[in-house]
């Protein structure tokens, strides 16, 4: 962090006022009407967006937007800034220059979902093996799993897409494929979760397209989406089939938080009693190196 840095953040917050005033007002001047798909119209004197146009792009008031960028002592929510950095086409760094202007607590990651991990977290889940062991960010993309999960999970991959995805894979196999029993209880259970994450990228490209995608793909999750519930990460036990083994295996699923990797989590699984430790092993006796288009 820079000494410029350190200085704005420790000092008052009516010292940083003028400033976010005149960031606002200059980004507000470079976003044209054609950038947001409006129309110039006539007599227009403003280089860029007008403040009354960008609070109803931000979905704020007209008043309160006003005394944003006049820099007055107002409070402001992360939703309404992103808002209005969504609508001012702030990139990342100008995003937490924006808060940090603001007075708002910046939450690294935002508007940029983690796709991969390093050496390090590999290494651990790794080692964490025979134990099935996946990362997932928010949104069940898959960034990295142990040999003990592709034992497990007989998923295929979300073909044609950028990375694999959890989520789409379970809910658009057939209901006879999925490798979770108890779809009706455990599906739901995650289409919740997901609304959790779903709520800190509202209005976000990547999020809004997977899930239309998704809603698309699947009548059951774009059913089980349009309920609006919400659901933490959390200690659940759920129970699998594979095709390799008689019986039913259950696993009691834990997360963990990862640091420096912002809102991705560690899911690693158990079993639940000696019978799915028995067949688990079964699995591990059967291993083999499956290729990149056969497992999750």
């Amino acid at each position: 962090m820079t000494a410029q840095r350190q200085t704005r953040r420790s000092g008052p917050a009516s010292g940083r006022r003028p400033e976010l005033a005149a960031f606002l007002r200059g980004r507000r001047a470079r976003v044209t009407p054609a950038d947001v798909g409006m129309a110039p119209g006539l007599r227009r004197r403003t280089p860029g967006l007008r403040r009354e146009e960008v609070a109803q792009l931000s979905g704020v008031g007209v008043t309160w937007y006003t005394w944003l960028e006049q820099g007055r002592p107002i409070n402001a929510s992360s939703q309404v800034l992103d808002a209005v950095a969504r609508t001012l086409r702030l990139d990342p760094p100008e995003r937490e220059h924006l808060y940090e202007l603001a007075g708002v607590p910046f939450l690294p990651g935002r508007e940029s979902d983690v796709f991969e991990v390093g050496e390090e977290i590999q290494g651990i889940i790794d080692a964490l093996d025979p134990l099935p062991s996946v990362v997932y960010n928010a949104r069940y993309d898959v960034l990295a799993t142990n040999a003990g999960y592709r034992d497990l999970f007989g998923v295929p991959l979300m073909r044609g897409a950028r990375v694999r995805n959890a989520l789409w894979s379970l809910f658009t196999l057939p209901e006879e494929e999925c490798p979770i029993v108890h779809r009706a209880q455990e599906l739901p259970l995650m289409a919740a979760t997901l609304r959790s994450g779903y709520g800190r990228h509202v209005g976000e490209p990547a999020w809004e397209t997977f899930i239309a995608a998704l809603s698309e793909a699947s009548p059951y999750f774009a059913k089980l989406w349009r309920s609006g519930d919400v659901a933490p990460p959390g200690r659940r036990v759920k129970t699998f089939r594979h095709y390799a083994v008689a019986g039913e295996i259950r696993m009691t699923s834990v997360s963990l938080m990862v640091n420096g990797l912002p809102e991705c989590r560690i899911v690693t699984y158990t079993p639940a009693d000696d019978e799915s430790g028995k067949l688990l092993a079964v699995l591990r006796g059967l291993r083999r190196s499956p290729g990149p288009e056969a497992r999750p």
